[in-house]
Parts: structure tokens; sequence; C-alpha cells
């Protein structure tokens, strides 16, 4: 049944939808700006391009339907999926404010989660009945994994590109890598709409099948991809100019080739994650290509504090959204 909380909760999800796109813009421009290949209007468009695209490639949701099941199902109601959302919400603006690269994929599932472990303990279960474990550890290990993946092959693509081209002429090297680099950063944004996106769709997907509206995923309408797609290709397009610096210089200096070596890896990245049905951070995974490149050139070159900092924001991403979210359901589950 199509209730006024359903409505808000849609908004609110389409909403978070385009917020997760100008908080993450900076994981498909950053080294393509840097490098000056395109201009901060020029890629914002080129990232939403594709982040759109993707819509007609990833038509089976899988990473969606992950994201649905992270919660089970009786511990699923509206009131659960708006505080996770509002929290969602609440730590994304947070970090963008502050130009903190955290993930909004984590953001999103850690409310989530919080909201349906609180749901639970305040109607006397166990929290951790709320949650689906094999999900959620999968999820979790990729903080890790993703990172260190993207970071792995970037390295690969790097030495591999540099012994192909080690008797190329500098600047001809230089202005063919431009050329590349407008191929990896759509390839970039490609994939990063494809899992982004998905992960609003399996919210609203819950919050659907939580309504009555829909039995089940299967029957999730034509409209849901639709509208995540186009929310996030917009915010996109907002950009998200404090976290493009941070990530686009403050990690290491990046040249045309190793932007190529890094965006390949990250898309690389997240196009296996995708196969497996796994909602990663883009920004874990990009940021984790550009130290990779880094280390190539040598230790010293990738600036550790910031690095560090990066990661620490990435720890605390799910345990602070899960907190916000268990005091925003328990405000509405006293007060409502």
């Amino acid at each position: 049944m199509v209730t006024t909380l359903l409505v808000v909760v849609v908004i609110l999800a389409i909403a978070f939808d385009y917020i997760n796109g100008f908080h993450d813009a900076a994981n498909s421009i950053a080294t393509v700006v840097s490098t000056k290949v395109l201009t901060p209007f020029q890629a914002v468009l080129w990232a939403a391009l594709f982040n759109f695209a993707a819509y007609f490639y990833f038509t089976d949701h899988k990473v969606a339907n992950t994201v649905a099941k992270t919660v089970i199902e009786n511990y699923i109601t509206l009131e659960v999926i708006l505080a996770g959302l509002v929290a969602a919400i609440i730590w994304n603006l947070l970090t963008w404010w502050y130009g903190i690269p955290s993930s909004s994929s984590h953001t999103l599932i850690g409310g989530f989660a919080g909201a349906g472990m609180t749901h639970a303990l305040l109607t006397g279960a166990s929290p951790l009945d709320a949650v689906n474990m094999s999900y959620v550890v999968k999820i979790v290990s990729f903080i890790v994994l993703a990172p260190v993946i993207g970071m792995v092959i970037s390295v690969v693509i790097t030495l591999i590109i540099i012994n192909i081209c080690r008797y190329a002429k500098p600047a001809t090297a230089e202005k063919w890598f431009k050329r590349l680099q407008l191929l990896s950063s759509a390839a970039l944004s490609f994939f990063h709409g494809g899992n982004d996106a998905q992960k609003v769709m399996g919210i609203i997907a819950t919050a659907l099948i939580a309504s009555k509206v829909i039995p089940d995923f299967e029957a999730l309408p034509a409209w849901v991809p639709i509208a995540c797609y186009s929310a996030i290709s917009l915010g996109t397009m907002s950009g998200g100019w404090k976290i493009v610096k941070t990530m686009g210089s403050k990690i290491t200096k990046v040249t045309a080739l190793e932007g190529v070596a890094a965006e390949t890896a990250g898309a690389v990245t997240l196009g296996i994650t995708e196969h497996f049905a796994i909602p990663v951070s883009t920004t874990h995974t990009i940021t984790g290509s550009i130290v990779g490149v880094g280390l190539v050139k040598s230790v010293s070159a990738v600036r550790w504090g910031v690095t560090i900092n990066l990661i620490w924001a990435w720890i605390l991403t799910i345990p602070v959204s899960a907190t916000l979210a268990a005091i925003i359901y328990a405000g509405i589950y006293y007060f409502k």
C-alpha cells in the first residue's frame, strides 16, 4: 500500500543517490582533472554520461539484491529504512563538507543495518538476528580487499605500461596517455554508476516490499532503476570539488600515464566485484589504485599521512552510520 511514509522514504533514497553522485564524483574525475586532460566542468559531464550509460548494461541488479538482503526481512519496516537513510545522508554530507572521501556505499549499508539491529533489540530480539551475517561479512571484508585489489592491479598495469613504452618519446607518450585517460575515466564512471546506483535500488526495493507494493525483488518496477541512475548522474554533474583535491593531488602526484593505470585498475576491480554481486566502495577502490601507481615510483611518493586519515574514515563509516541510525530509529520508535 502506498503511504505518505513510503513516498518520503523513496524521495530520501533518491536524494541520497544524488548526494552519492556529487560525493563520489571525485572518484571518476579527480585524476583526469589533476592531469588537465579535461576541465572540471567537462569532466563531470563526461562522468555523468557514463554513470547513466551503465543503466543499459547492468540489468540483472545483483548488487541491489545483495543490499536488499543485508537486513532480514522480518526486521525491515519503513521506519527502519527511514532511519538508515537519514543517518547515511547526515554522514555523507559531513564527510563531503570536510572533504573526506568516505564510502557512500558503506554509509548506506551501515545505516540500514544499524536501524534494523535497533528494531530487533527494541522488539525483544537479539540485534544480530536482524542482519544476514554472510552478506555483512562479505561487505565488510571488501573494505580491506577492494583497495588492496585496486592497488595490486594498478601496480601491475603501471609496470606493464612503463615496459611497453620505455623507448617512446616522452612528449608523444604523454599525448597518447591523455587521450587514453578519456577512455579509462569513462570506464571507471561506467562501473561506478553500475555499482553505486544499484545500492539505492536495493533500499527502494525493500521499502516497496515492506509496504506490500511488490511481492519480491524480482517485481521491481522499471521506474526504480531509471530514477536511481538519473539521480546519481545528476549528482555527479554537481561535482564534489573538495574531495577532488584530496583524490587528485594529496595522495600522490598523478601523471596522465598513472591516471590511465589507476582508473583502469579501479574499473577492473569494480567490474569483478559487480560480477560477484559484492557492493564495494568506489572510493576505497580508486584510492587503492592511486596508492598503487604512487608505490611504483617509490614508497615515499605516497603521502601516507593523508592515506592513513582516509583509512580511519573508512573504518569509522559503518559503525558511525549504524550508531546514528540506531539513535534516529530509537527516537522514531518511542515518539511515533
